[in-house]
């Protein structure tokens, strides 16, 4: 080819055109797969399928068959294996099945591999969580907050449940009742150790004195349910988020409706932000302990965010003299810190 003359231009659309097509062929390869994976823990069959003998049903490679099922799932091919397994498990259970039977039904080999994960993703051991919290200590207490009375109760492992109401009783009663054969105790008469620095550290979120809580918990949900908890979890204080971009965000775009349903199920309010999520549209949505209240949370939460950064740059003043002294005088507490304090906590008993 002479030094004047040009390449060759590559056809238009050619090589683009293929490309669409062929993410929906794997696409709907791994619809097809993942429908066998699910067929095969409803028969119990879920023991042999290996990365190997899925990656040949699909036609691939292994390597490419994992990085494309991940990719278009959003797990891998082990972890949606174990989840769906884990379901059809919990069905079972719910169907008053023994747990040998569910066990077994369900595909897994031997009961060290359930128990060890339900501790991981169900938050139970399975026999717990048949019985309804059979030999299960639970600790709770009541706090007064700005957005109204909250129950914080724990086991052993972590929290399993934090939840707003107006009645003190009727937040006991409900708990109860979820946990109708666990021992269920005040947390001022023993219960796990740490429970007073958990609700400590609550108590300050609310106040927007710790913005991020990272705690222990202790709480069962479907796989996908769980997912989206998670993904919750990772949102920062005084933001938001759509339904539309939790489901884009766990690798199931279409999920939307799903994604609404998981945070309407939280057991862990504040824990699991799901007051954060919106609709698209800006407006509320809904919100499990009420919409007013869900408000009220966004806004404080708003408020909480300015504060920080205004203490922030009275910081940066503080430097060139006693411009912050003046801005934020320390005798007066601010709005937010004097909703809760420790009289407050006392009165809890913690």
């Amino acid at each position: 080819m002479g030094a004047g003359s040009t390449a060759p231009a590559a056809l238009p659309g050619k090589a683009a055109s293929r490309q669409p097509a062929a993410h929906a062929d794997d696409a709907a390869r791994m619809r097809a797969i993942c429908s066998d994976i699910l067929a095969a823990c409803r028969k119990g069959d879920a023991g042999p399928l290996t990365l190997d003998t899925l990656a040949a049903r699909a036609g691939m490679s292994t390597f490419h068959f994992a990085r494309r099922f991940k990719a278009i799932v959003g797990v891998t091919p082990g972890q949606f294996i174990a989840a769906a397994r884990l379901e059809h498990f919990k069905r079972r259970l719910g169907q008053n099945g023994t747990i040998g039977g569910a066990l077994y039904d369900a595909g897994y080999g031997s009961p060290s591999r359930v128990y060890e994960r339900a501790g991981r993703v169900l938050g139970m051991t399975p026999g717990e969580y048949r019985r309804g919290g059979e030999g299960l200590n639970i600790s709770y207490a009541v706090l007064d907050t700005p957005v109204g009375r909250l129950l914080i109760a724990a086991t052993d492992r972590g929290i399993c449940c934090t939840r707003f109401g107006e009645s003190r009783r009727a937040l006991v009663r409900d708990l109860r009742a979820e946990y109708p054969a666990a021992r269920i105790v005040p947390a001022r008469t023993g219960g796990n150790p740490q429970f007073a620095a958990w609700a400590q550290a609550i108590a300050r979120h609310l106040t927007g004195g710790q913005p991020h809580l990272d705690l222990p918990l202790d709480v069962r949900g479907t796989a996908f349910q769980i997912k989206v908890w998670q993904c919750l979890r990772t949102i920062p204080y005084g933001e938001r988020r759509s339904y539309t971009q939790v489901a884009a965000a766990i690798g199931q775009p279409r999920a939307t409706r799903a994604v609404a349903q998981a945070c309407a199920r939280n057991p862990v309010a504040l824990l699991v932000p799901c007051h954060r999520v919106l609709r698209s549209s800006g407006d509320l949505g809904g919100y499990r302990w009420g919409v007013r209240r869900k408000a009220t949370l966004l806004a404080r939460e708003r408020r909480g965010l300015d504060l920080r950064r205004r203490r922030s740059d009275a910081s940066q003043i503080a430097v060139q003299g006693q411009a912050a002294q003046d801005v934020f005088p320390r005798h007066e507490p601010d709005e937010l810190t004097a909703s809760v304090d420790d009289g407050n906590l006392r009165h809890a008993g913690l």
